[in-house]
């Protein structure tokens, strides 16, 4: 096992599947930029035999996107691959097909009606055909969570042995829990006689809210590849966000045998912001990282103990994931020190939180947070609260200025 995890984005492909979530071809090139930009090691650009214009998209993200590898998703069929490997032609030795088929009884049952024999010589057709265009081949095995152990490990030694360079293990619909993740993991790791030739990859969706837990298990136990998305978009409830398992890796070495990624963590926030701008979706204002309240704090005590030292209530800075500076929101849960810094901040004149004025000052803030609909305090209420009192904190100053320098 290496010491870095490949970090595979498919906010292109699974993430503009997510209704609402449709991007113009041109708006995928810019966010193929910012992603490239990010640093992240492989972008799926699209399924290119979905529509002329995802085709488009491909080619033209194959063509001007240097850097990371390119990929397009096809499944195992002659005319998906020769559509992939047509749209990927400008990315050169940078193109990676991603071929899939499904592996699960359910699956193979009902949506394909294929014995599990067959769905593994389609497997290595599909493998076979793709290498005759690229040598990066990924193989993917359609919930695979659901699917028999000991079939997977069938279909994945015949995958690697026909040529894929990545086999990828997909939670398709988010059944999966950590635990279950991590022994599924492990059995496909010690079991497969040829995974020393080929990568093991994630791809978890979040249908029960696992999709980071069920990625950080899997590369605790050997994956070394992660797929998801930005703002963890994608079909239904999503996938993994890429911006939760790169810092749960940076932020926790400890727990992950310091195992790093390429990305530029302090671009994570420009780069979800350029998503929202594209697509017209926020992310929920309390999503990790990247939510606009993932470093704004209310309560008195946290913000107490933020204005003391930010490590008390932050374990990491928002600068570095590019979201600018801690927001101490003021509000009914404030308490006299975040209240008195920020009437310092506008007014430019100190008030000792301890004071009586500052006691006053309370009372008149508190029954206006009460009031207030959303219950945030805006700079300007701060004003017209404080500025009764401001001759007052100012004939304080100076005899405390007085009394020091007297």
């Amino acid at each position: 096992m290496n010491d870095t995890v490949k970090i595979f984005d498919t906010t292109l492909r699974d993430g503009e599947q997510s209704p609402g979530f449709g991007m113009k071809p041109s708006q995928k090139i810019i966010m193929a930029r910012a992603l490239a930009d990010l640093g992240v090691d492989v972008i799926e650009a699209g399924f290119a035999n979905a529509s002329e214009g995802d085709f488009d998209s491909v080619y033209t993200i194959a063509e001007e996107i240097k850097g990371p590898t390119i990929c397009s998703l096809a499944r195992c069929n002659a005319t998906d691959i020769e559509r992939a490997a047509a749209a990927l032609k400008p990315a050169g030795d940078k193109a990676r097909i991603h071929v899939f088929i499904s592996t699960s009884d359910i699956h193979m049952r009902e949506k394909l009606n294929m014995t599990p024999d067959a769905v593994i010589e389609q497997a290595v057709k599909g493998i076979t055909m793709a290498r005759r265009h690229v040598d990066d081949i990924e193989f993917s095995a359609e919930d695979a969570l659901r699917s028999d152990p000991e079939f997977l490990v069938q279909i994945f030694t015949a995958a690697i042995d026909a040529g894929a360079t990545t086999i990828n293990v997909p939670d398709t619909v988010g059944y999966t829990e950590p635990d279950e993740m991590y022994a599924f993991i492990k059995y496909l790791h010690d079991n497969i006689p040829n995974i020393d030739q080929a990568v093991i990859s994630v791809h978890c969706h979040n249908d029960l809210g696992m999709a980071t837990a069920n990625s950080m298990a899997a590369i605790k136990a050997g994956a070394r590849q992660v797929e998801g998305c930005i703002n963890g978009i994608g079909e239904r409830a999503g996938n993994a966000a890429i911006e939760e398992v790169v810092m749960a890796l940076r932020t926790r070495p400890d727990r992950y045998g310091h195992i790093g990624t390429n990305i530029q963590t302090e671009k994570l926030g420009p780069t979800s912001r350029l998503l929202e701008s594209i697509t017209g979706c926020e992310a929920q204002p309390n999503k990790a990282i990247v939510g606009r309240n993932a470093f704004s704090h209310e309560s008195g005590i946290h913000q107490d103990g933020m204005i003391k030292s930010a490590q008390t209530y932050e374990i990491m800075t928002p600068a570095s994931v590019g979201m600018g500076e801690t927001n101490l929101v003021l509000g009914k849960h404030s308490g006299r020190r975040a209240v008195a810094q920020r009437i310092e901040k506008i007014t430019g004149q100190y008030v000792n939180p301890k004071s009586n004025i500052m006691v006053a000052i309370m009372q008149d803030f508190k029954a206006t947070a009460d009031k207030t609909p959303n219950g945030c305090v805006t700079d300007d209420v701060i004003r017209q609260i404080a500025t009764p009192y401001m001759s007052t904190i100012q004939s304080a100053a100076q005899s405390f200025m007085a009394r020091t320098h007297g």
